[in-house]
């Protein structure tokens, strides 16, 4: 794994106006030494982190020797959301924070790391609407957007998703592993779950397959994840919407090639919201495209 390496931002204000003296912020760096290469920031997902390649990297398919994001020709760039826990650093007053809070600091830290563009800004689910909220807050700062299975804010069916999960946190008596299997429900179809398990059994516990899988990830995320790590996660995914408390047109103000990714199945993201704004973003902007990828897998399948 690349070395875990750490910034300090210092007085930090956060959206709702509270004072942090001092904030860490980690980073792993994979492929071209910084200022050797052009650098691609990676902004990771809910459950993710910044380890994105080689060993136990979460986006290995794609980030790594010769593949799509080439560690040979990149330097790959990814910050820990602060509070993810997986530099053992947790904020208990989450709801202190907003989604745009984190835009900011990872531009503070791309500004301490002397990094004034970026070659390519990626992101997936959260990690993508907190790309979105670093474009619109620095419209120049990368020279390609690249949001994947996300959107520029959080829709009412998202929120609703996340108020549930917010009672699963906060009631339960066992909160990660019962919020983690209702989120399972929305990152998959009911097509995929058709095609998984074919309503089989799981003999030796007497219950449904489908079942044993959804206490299976329970039992997983509540292994390796913390309960303050989830509830931050579960509020900035919440707060995603670049156009609070600003013009309605300011995803216009953006200077990259934009180029968005959606899932046909997905039920979080929906590939309907992702063609209104791409709908909405060509009107203006001549550099914007969309893709989609096919799958019966939702969410999950980016």
């Amino acid at each position: 794994m690349s070395e875990l390496k750490h910034i300090v931002i210092e007085n930090f204000t956060s959206e709702k106006g509270n004072i942090y003296p001092e904030l860490k912020l980690s980073y792993q760096v994979f492929g071209k030494k910084l200022h050797t290469a052009p650098v691609v920031l990676i902004n990771h997902a809910l459950t993710g982190n910044s380890n994105v390649a080689g060993e136990n990297g979460w986006w290995t398919d794609l980030v790594g020797e010769n593949k799509t994001i080439d560690t040979n020709q990149y330097t790959i760039l990814s910050f820990n959301i602060p509070g993810n826990g997986f530099d053992g650093f947790v904020i208990e007053n989450y709801k202190d924070f907003e989604a745009r809070d984190i835009a900011k600091i990872f531009l503070v830290g791309l500004k301490q790391l002397q990094i004034e563009k970026l070659f390519s800004l990626i992101g997936g689910s959260l990690g993508g609407g907190l790309a979105w909220e670093m474009a619109v807050i620095n419209p120049e700062i990368t020279q390609h957007l690249i949001t994947v299975a996300t959107d520029w804010k959080a829709t009412d069916w998202l929120i609703a998703n996340c108020q549930i999960q917010e009672q699963f946190l906060s009631n339960s008596s066992n909160p990660v592993h019962d919020a983690r299997m209702h989120a399972m429900l929305c990152y998959r179809t009911p097509e995929s779950f058709k095609e998984r398990f074919q309503r089989s059994k799981n003999r030796d516990l007497e219950i449904f397959n489908v079942e044993s899988w959804l206490l299976h990830h329970g039992k997983k995320l509540q292994e390796r994840f913390q309960l303050s790590a989830y509830k931050l996660m579960n509020q900035l995914l919440r707060t995603i919407d670049v156009t609070k408390g600003r013009d309605e047109n300011v995803l216009d103000t953006i200077k990259a090639n934009i180029h968005i990714i959606g899932v046909d199945s997905d039920l979080f993201f929906t590939a309907e919201e992702n063609k209104e704004t791409h709908k909405q973003l060509a009107l203006t902007h001549p550099n914007v495209t969309y893709n989609e990828i096919n799958s019966v897998h939702g969410h999950d399948a980016f």
